[in-house]
């Protein structure tokens, strides 16, 4: 059986009772590149494997190394679903561990949608379920793009960039998200930043991913997280909501709260 998981600290700002459908990092994510990393067992225990194309490395798999609950919930869930024969087994799944006073759904705080089937099941238990949100980060882009006219307006999605098919992303004009390294990195792009999935969320346009999680070291990504800690981002109960606020941007430069 599937087990969803109840809202982290940054998903339970959202409004309603939050859950998410996570499954193992990496091994759920074939359209992966620049953000590639898996947890892998070895003799000495649990470690991460980055893929050969690894920019910044995927925070869920940087959980999943320490933490064995989450690593052995989302490995069952993605092996559940990965079982599954038909698109109706799935939704079968999906719809029978459904927590019953879920108003909004998050699907893969880790893992991605990785057969066609699986996503195709995802739109059918939206439409089946009009008073939820359902939201997803994706760079199975593929599977999106055979389905642009099938998807319900209570399941959000966003294409994440650093796939393998981002091309498709300005192709078929699809709203998106780029993962930067610094706040001036966002603002010279001209995207707001997301804190708190307040814009992954609802349809609002595209945005951005302040880098977060432990980085490969020595890599640039690396270098990126150790400065934001030095500016006191990373710090045990910083104040993140006011300084993101005071950075969310609009695309002409302007300031939105």
């Amino acid at each position: 059986m599937l087990k969803f998981s109840e809202a982290n600290a940054k998903l339970s700002k959202l409004t309603g009772k939050v859950y998410s459908l996570d499954l193992q990092a990496g091994a759920a994510c074939p359209f992966s590149k620049q953000c590639k990393s898996q947890v892998v067992l070895t003799d000495k225990g649990r470690r991460i494997k980055d893929g050969p194309n690894c920019l910044f490395r995927c925070f869920s798999a940087s959980q999943e190394v320490v933490f064995s609950y989450t690593y052995k919930m989302r490995r069952n869930n993605y092996l559940a679903i990965k079982g599954a024969k038909s698109k109706k087994q799935i939704v079968k799944l999906i719809l029978t561990a459904l927590p019953k006073d879920a108003t909004i759904i998050r699907y893969h705080v880790g893992g991605d949608f990785f057969k066609q089937s699986y996503f195709d099941a995802a739109i059918e238990v939206a439409k089946l379920n009009p008073h939820i949100v359902f939201y997803a980060y994706t760079k199975s882009l593929p599977f999106w793009v055979r389905r642009l006219n099938s998807i319900p307006t209570n399941f959000v999605l966003t294409a994440s960039y650093g796939g393998k098919c981002d091309h498709l992303i300005s192709l078929y004009n699809l709203r998106s998200a780029k993962v930067v390294f610094s706040i001036d990195e966002a603002q010279k792009k001209g995207l707001p930043l997301d804190n708190d999935d307040s814009y992954a969320s609802k349809n609002k346009g595209s945005f951005a991913l302040l880098l977060h999680g432990t980085q490969p070291k020595g890599s640039l990504a690396a270098k990126a997280w150790k400065k934001l800690g030095m500016k006191g981002y990373r710090k045990k109960g910083a104040k993140t909501g006011d300084y993101f606020a005071r950075y969310r941007f609009s695309p002409t430069g302007t300031q939105t709260q």
